[in-house]
């Protein structure tokens, strides 16, 4: 009879006892998913949510340079929610979009539909359908590219006043 060597193994109690230690450390390095690396939500809860629109219908009109509409309100909502302060930029989307990325507002919001071009340039929420005035359209609002953190808080709250 011929025998085989025996690859060596650990006992499956050292095995345990490292995956243990394994998650133990990665819980002390402060790791929370999802994630902002630049502190989008820690930076404007409890202080200002800056905000770009453009005109759409009935979601966003605009008046004497003041945006109103079911977004506006809807926008202005979850700035309670985080205990936030809106302050509105109107312009176009191109320039909306390019304040985004340099960082001078930390969400779009308006009639941006879940074919919005923007997607290579900013992080775009979910699309929802059932927001007033959307006439049908799945409508997205763009965040900063990789602020997930603060697009899942903007989606969960979205998720609770308009559903998917």
């Amino acid at each position: 009879m011929k025998t085989s060597p025996r690859s060596p193994r650990l006992p499956r109690t050292a095995l345990v006892i490292a995956a243990l230690a394994l998650c133990g450390t990665l819980a002390g390095c402060g790791l929370s998913i999802p994630t902002d690396p630049d502190g989008t939500l820690d930076a404007v809860t409890g202080s200002e949510l800056r905000v770009g629109t453009s005109p759409d219908g009935d979601l966003v009109e605009v008046r004497d340079g003041e945006p109103s509409g079911s977004i506006v309100e809807l926008v202005d909502e979850f700035a309670d929610s985080i205990r936030a302060e809106t302050d509105w930029t109107v312009a176009s989307e191109e320039t909306l979009v390019t304040m985004l990325e340099a960082g001078d507002l930390d969400l779009i919001a308006g009639g941006i539909t879940a074919d919005t071009p923007w997607v290579e340039r900013a992080g775009v929420s979910r699309g929802y359908p059932g927001i007033e005035g959307a006439d049908g359209r799945e409508i997205v609002m763009l965040v900063p590219l990789g602020e997930n953190a603060f697009l899942s808080t903007l989606e969960t709250f979205l998720d609770e006043e308009v559903g998917r």
